[in-house]
């Protein structure tokens, strides 16, 4: 772990927020330290993977948008609103990743918050590039930006060949979330 890599999960299918926490899972288990940034997701929503962090794994920190994806809410988000939360959350990126205190930094949905213009992607191609030697990182959510995806030693897309939700099923509890 003396070179710590870059990973990006993208695309428009499942499995991006799924493939990230199998990694924390893993990191734990071998006693590293992990810090969980989640981008446009409440922690008050009580997925799955948070209430079993919460409850059960030492090592890791959380940290929770006041925002959740506004395609979640059917309205129209406010741009200020969220650049603000997401400039915010990105701060304790900077500042956790600084603090030389982890071995994994996951920013969840950070690749939907880049495509939406909430954030800049050459401030996190900064930050990238400037991050401690062996701290690996995580870029969860749709629409990577290609340039952030160049620098990246893992790229993986998941693809949609078919989802319930098309047809009308919600997201369920312990599978979707």
């Amino acid at each position: 772990m003396k070179e710590g890599l870059i990973h990006i999960y993208t695309g428009e299918g499942k499995g991006k927020t799924t493939a990230a926490m199998g990694l924390v899972m893993r990191a734990v288990g071998q006693g590293l330290k992990v810090c969980i940034v989640r981008f446009l997701k409440e922690g008050s929503k009580g997925s799955g993977e948070l209430k079993l962090i919460e409850d059960k794994l030492p090592y890791v920190d959380v940290f929770n948008s006041k925002l959740g994806h506004p395609m979640f809410y059917k309205k129209k988000p406010v741009p200020s609103e969220y650049e603000e939360e997401c400039e915010g959350l990105f701060a304790i990126c900077r500042g956790k990743a600084s603090s030389g205190d982890y071995d994994l930094l996951v920013m969840e949905e950070v690749n939907n918050v880049i495509a939406e213009g909430w954030l800049r992607w050459d401030d996190v191609a900064t930050f990238l590039q400037e991050k401690p030697e062996g701290l690996e990182v995580v870029l969860t959510g749709r629409d990577a930006h290609p340039q952030l995806q160049a620098m990246a030693d893992y790229v993986t897309e998941m693809l949609k060949i078919k989802h319930p939700y098309d047809r009308g099923v919600i997201a369920r509890r312990g599978i979707e979330y």
